[in-house]
């Protein structure tokens, strides 16, 4: 285990040692601890789900949900930030209309999800769809339009149609941009995805979370609290190991010590030329000599 993950581990342990420090001491100041579940509680209560078919299902319907939702939104937010950036027309029939929904919640959308689909996992998926696509489509629009024209016209000029251009030149340069949107959408989801479970989910993380906490069980809200957290950070992961994969042509300098890249580019560095010098002993000759 290197130095970095040790210390990661060690800032895990330290917060779940406050956590069991301040519940079980049943602290009371400012911020009231003595309702809290201790870390403890939480551990007996996660092993006792862990164990159980409900669990499992209730992990399978929130997946299945936020994965189905997040692509649809991945495939629609490149194709349309990248038609709005690449047509005019486009731009013109949807850009308006995009503008005056994006501001609105996704999770506003409840009731019209509730009286357009004819039932709650359809509206659901549509919830967490909405909520992806705004992050993906933005970042991609404005991926787009920084794009320099150096680049298209050199494609143009050697021949190269629209589809070339759009899949040598316009994709791949704007990548980075959208993989930040597939970050951000991904996270919105998450967020969304459990609050339509709370308001009019069947089964899934957040509506299990919202009964427990109407039963007042404490410990299982935290569980699916853990839960939601865990899903989040590997979901997001993925995202983010996957966009490494398909961007390795791109420097990574992230997580470099300056001083280490200084140290490594003068040791790879070219010894300096040295100045020819004559010999102390070689004899100087003259012009008549010569």
């Amino acid at each position: 285990m290197t130095g970095r993950h040790a210390l990661r581990v060690l800032s895990l342990a330290g917060a779940l040692g406050l956590w069991q420090s301040l519940t079980a001491l049943d602290v009371n100041l400012w911020l009231r601890f003595e309702q809290f579940p201790t870390v403890v509680d939480v551990a007996r209560e996660f092993g006792e789900r862990v164990g159980s078919g409900p669990y499992w299902q209730d992990l399978t319907d929130s997946l299945t949900r936020i994965v189905t939702g997040f692509a649809l939104a991945a495939v629609a937010g490149v194709t349309v930030g990248t038609a709005i950036a690449r047509s005019r027309l486009a731009a013109d029939l949807l850009g308006p209309v995009l503008e005056v929904l994006r501001p609105i919640p996704a999770i506003a959308l409840v009731p019209v999800a509730i009286l357009l689909f004819p039932s709650n996992e359809q509206g659901i998926v549509f919830i967490t769809f909405t909520a992806a696509f705004f992050p993906v489509m933005v970042s991609t629009r404005h991926a787009v339009r920084a794009l320099t024209p150096v680049w298209e016209e050199a494609v143009l000029t050697m021949g190269g149609g629209r589809w070339r251009v759009l899949g040598s030149v316009v994709l791949p340069g704007a990548l980075p941009g959208i993989l930040g949107g597939l970050s951000v959408g991904i996270g919105v989801s998450w967020i969304c995805v459990i609050s339509a479970e709370m308001i009019s989910g069947e089964y899934g993380v957040g509506y299990r979370t919202w009964q427990d906490y109407t039963v007042v069980d404490y410990p299982g809200v935290f569980v699916g609290m853990a839960t939601i957290g865990v899903l989040g950070w590997l979901t997001s992961t993925a995202v983010e190991l996957a966009g490494r994969r398909v961007t390795r042509w791109l420097p990574r300098t992230e997580h470099t010590p300056v001083a280490r890249v200084r140290v490594r580019d003068a040791a790879l560095a070219p010894a300096p030329a040295q100045p020819a010098t004559r010999s102390a002993t070689a004899p100087i000759r003259t012009h008549k000599e010569a």
